[in-house]
């Protein structure tokens, strides 16, 4: 695992507050060179450390967002979440505890396509043993305290205007400029565009209106954290938007949303190991009065986070046909 220090940690937190925010906007509030950030940059980039990519905020575009669980053999687990991981709808893809189970987000663009792979191809392999879908109808907001390293001051010089979330007619263009940047966010504005300041006033508008999400994605144990679960709770219904607050706001949390089903508020927490993991569980989640019941899975590997592409060096195995 690629090392770290305060710089690549500084660098890390400024990203993840602006991940187009110049190299020399970063390098002022860290108060080292441009060539270090651009250097420190690409290193972290090339060890798989820390990746930039963009993606749709589907609710602005009518579409539903779904949780994922695949319960399967552990013969096919790999294959299966590699056959998820390169669809262009899919992302948050892990594999979880016993290697029997995959956990995905799907943002299907229309319901026949959601369809098919629900109730058509997953279930139609024989070594796919159980299928579930619930809708997310709304996600709480998050921080995941693990990356945090910038001083409040330093933070403030680089958080973007939040978007204005307003719907917004796209054209080919703006998804041939969404479709580069989910492969690469810090794609150059040269690259996305007839002419610089067209591309920039294009991402600008789609970042504004909140319909293009640029994420960083990083690997924890780069920060010294090992343990990583998605949590299934069942919480009293009159108390369910205060208790996913409460839960976003955990340090602990990666992601929090609200979501039909049995289980009514999924989230996905990221400790520095399982004695972290268990004290997190037995005393915040635990201390939770409207909390009923917690299902917890520890994440063996994440095959995809966000964006269109799997995780690097994520070891899977071919793609099973008809996923």
């Amino acid at each position: 695992m690629e090392s770290v220090d305060d710089v690549d940690r500084g660098l890390i937190h400024a990203l993840h507050l602006d991940v187009r925010a110049p190299f020399s906007v970063i390098a002022d509030v860290l108060g080292v060179s441009e060539n270090t950030v651009a250097r420190r940059y690409k290193r972290l980039r090339q060890a798989g450390v820390l990746r930039v990519v963009g993606s749709v905020n589907g609710f602005l575009l009518g579409r539903m967002s779904w949780t994922i669980r695949v319960r399967c053999t552990p013969d096919v687990a790999a294959p299966i979440a590699s056959a998820l991981a390169r669809r262009p709808d899919t992302f948050w893809v892990h594999i979880l505890s016993g290697g029997t189970e995959i956990s995905c987000n799907l943002q299907a663009a229309d319901t026949a396509t959601r369809d098919t792979l629900l109730m058509d191809k997953l279930p139609r392999s024989t070594r796919v043993l159980d299928v579930t879908a619930h809708a997310i109808l709304g996600g709480a907001a998050t921080e995941w305290a693990g990356i945090r390293h910038l001083t409040r001051a330093q933070a403030r010089r680089l958080a973007p205007e939040p978007p204005t979330n307003e719907p917004l007619r796209l054209d080919a263009e703006d998804h041939a400029v969404l479709a580069a940047l989910a492969k690469d966010g810090r794609t150059p504005y040269t690259a996305l565009g007839p002419s610089e300041s067209a591309a920039r006033r294009r991402v600008a508008r789609l970042r504004r209106a909140g319909v293009l999400v640029l994420d960083l994605d990083v690997r924890p144990e780069a920060l010294g954290h090992h343990a990583e679960a998605r949590l299934w709770l069942t919480v009293r219904p009159a108390a369910l938007k205060a208790t996913a607050d409460t839960v976003a706001a955990h340090p602990e949390t990666s992601f929090a949303a609200v979501t039909t089903g049995r289980t009514n508020l999924v989230a996905t927490v990221v400790c520095r190991d399982a004695g972290d993991l268990y004290r997190y569980l037995t005393e915040r989640v635990g201390g939770l009065d409207d909390v009923h019941t917690v299902e917890t899975a520890p994440l063996m590997r994440t095959v995809k986070r966000s964006g269109l592409e799997p995780v690097p060096h994520a070891g899977l195995g071919q793609q099973v046909p008809g996923v």
